[in-house]
């Protein structure tokens, strides 16, 4: 099956990427997405934007060269409790909310910090997506995260980018391995981001489709494939 949509990119407003929104969302067409999210880094990000940028986000229209569009941000985990860096007053403008663990934004804890901050962060009502839960740096008791996102409604990320050979991501492949299986016997929903930092890499969930068919991970659990697995992330 084709992916349908991409809510894990990023543009120049992010600090250290290397396409603007218009560049994305022509990549998203031109490689037949139905939809896609723009998700910048929230304010504890070195370099990042503004809090007004993500409050200005009405001026984008919802379809764009044929794609819907849909705006968020990947927030900051910045706490083990799961507090995130943005108020709620902006969170709740946004289509969605991505939250993951940055090196720049917290420092890597022991197996059960790390995973408290995850499900700490789960509780947060405007957050629906765990990003790149996959990093040795960060380590995780995936037992325990996967059953909090069973009970959250929360969509655990595959993040494309964490795949790569060049990632600075530690392990991801053995580690995605140990959470989809613990995902599959729950039936938890997953979802593939690219994470992409450079227009030509929107849309491009290759190392995350490739690792999702190798384990036959079941397609109706993986969100990216029906319009319909928008809704289960949308604020």
């Amino acid at each position: 099956m084709k992916p349908l949509f991409d809510l894990h990119t990023h543009t120049t407003a992010s600090g250290h990427a290397f396409g603007t929104l218009k560049e994305n969302i022509e990549e998203a067409a031109k490689k037949g997405l139905a939809a896609m999210g723009t998700s910048d880094h929230s304010k504890n990000m070195p370099g990042t934007c503004d809090p007004i940028y993500f409050g200005n986000y009405k001026v984008v229209r919802d379809e764009i060269f044929g794609v819907r569009i849909y705006t968020g941000m990947e927030a900051n985990i910045i706490g083990y409790d799961g507090r995130i860096d943005m108020s709620d007053g902006t969170l709740k403008k946004m289509d969605y909310v991505i939250a993951s663990l940055h090196i720049p934004c917290i420092k890597p804890g022991t197996p059960k910090e790390n995973t408290d901050a995850l499900i700490g962060a789960m509780k947060n009502p405007y957050v629906k997506i765990i990003g790149h839960p996959d990093d040795d740096r960060y380590p995780l008791e995936y037992e325990r995260l996967v059953a909090a996102a069973k009970e959250q409604e929360i969509a655990l990320e595959v993040n494309n980018s964490s795949l790569r050979p060049n990632a600075s991501r530690q392990n991801a492949d053995h580690n995605l391995k140990i959470m989809l299986e613990y995902a599959r016997k729950l039936e938890v929903r997953v979802i593939m981001g690219s994470d992409a930092h450079i227009w030509y890499d929107v849309g491009n969930l290759e190392f995350s489709r490739k690792l999702l068919e190798d384990l036959d991970y079941p397609e109706h659990l993986i969100l990216n494939y029906k319009l319909e697995g928008l809704k289960y992330v949308l604020n």
